[in-house]
């Protein structure tokens, strides 16, 4: 493997301060700088940028510190066999009650926090982890598939209400384990909940199964003080009052210019919320370096003014977003902090 890029090329001198990213997160006042966030960067992103592979969560932290993060995203381990939400044409494990009752469901006593031991050791001073992990509402489409969550709804509100519930405790258990380490600063409710038009299933199915969840999940993450961030992709307007108010999130992620620019989302909620990233992925892929830095620019200037706000993608640092331009987004970011 031998890379073209290097993460050496650009301007950044690393000096990881967590506390920068928990000022924005809290919203409490301008931090000294605008810190960057992602959900995450792509596996086959990171080897190219380090030159060779990932082993293990602990080797991802080279990367994100000499990308000028201020943590590294860590997950959870957890055997929870799921069926495809990409190729729906693939089987899915609960049907009806008897396959509910027959499912392999793991103990929440079974959830795995290796990573987060691992990652320990080897955290850089101001680092901080942030923990994470596949959503509730994207584990039930798993269970089901989305169109049979979409059938069940209607036919079986009972088995619904039951596999949430059930998978419920299994997430109070992964959040209120994360919460607990120490090096932890902060976690990430990351569930997909709408597309480009509308939420995936109805806003009030989302808040009699999914946001009470959420909420409990946001809770956990407070007692142990420490703030709490959505990630979720799609047209959510008929549901943001309830996440930010009753679920009572610290920070959403995940900005699309076709359905709502970050921009536009600083204007309707920039008072009640942090806002992550929002350099659209698209414009990301298809834009010139030297567009990429006017964009950055932008972004940190309107959106990062007045604070809470982290520079970064509007989802994540896919596979086959230009690596020149990533690295001109984070070049770009770094110099602004001077």
């Amino acid at each position: 493997m031998t890379s073209l890029y290097r993460l050496m090329d650009t301007v950044i001198q690393p000096k990881p301060d967590f506390r920068q990213l928990r000022k924005v997160l809290l919203r409490e006042g301008l931090p000294e700088y605008v810190p960057f966030y992602e959900l995450f960067a792509n596996p086959e992103i990171i080897e190219e940028l380090l030159d060779k592979k990932i082993e293990s969560q602990a080797t991802t932290v080279e990367f994100y510190y000499l990308a000028g993060y201020d943590y590294v995203p860590v997950w959870p381990g957890l055997n929870l066999p799921l069926g495809s939400l990409i190729d729906t044409s693939s089987e899915y494990p609960i049907t009806d009650w008897k396959s509910f009752d027959n499912y392999p469901w793991p103990a929440p006593e079974s959830v795995t926090f290796d990573g987060f031991d691992d990652v320990t050791e080897v955290l850089p001073e101001g680092m901080q982890m942030i923990g994470q992990t596949g959503g509730i509402l994207e584990a039930a489409e798993g269970l089901l598939g989305y169109q049979g969550l979409c059938y069940m709804l209607v036919d079986d509100p009972g088995l619904v209400q039951a596999i949430f519930d059930r998978l419920g405790t299994i997430y109070e258990a992964m959040y209120r384990g994360m919460a607990e380490i120490e090096g932890v600063g902060a976690l990430v409710i990351s569930d997909d909940m709408g597309f480009k038009t509308q939420t995936l299933i109805g806003a009030k199915d989302l808040r009699r199964y999914v946001l009470p969840w959420h909420k409990r999940l946001v809770e956990i993450t407070h007692a142990a003080g420490k703030p709490c961030i959505l990630h979720s992709c799609g047209q959510l307007a008929e549901i943001m009052d309830d996440i930010i108010e009753d679920v009572g999130i610290d920070a959403k992620h995940s900005f699309e210019d076709g359905i709502l620019p970050i921009t536009e989302a600083k204007r309707l909620y920039g008072n009640r919320v942090a806002l992550l990233g929002g350099f659209d992925v698209d414009r990301l892929c298809r834009s010139s370096e030297e567009e990429v830095r006017i964009m950055t620019r932008k972004l940190v200037a309107e959106v990062g003014k007045d604070g809470g706000y982290a520079l970064g993608s509007g989802n994540s640092i896919a596979a086959f977003v230009p690596i020149p331009n990533y690295l001109a987004m984070l070049d770009e970011g770094w110099q602004l902090r001077a």
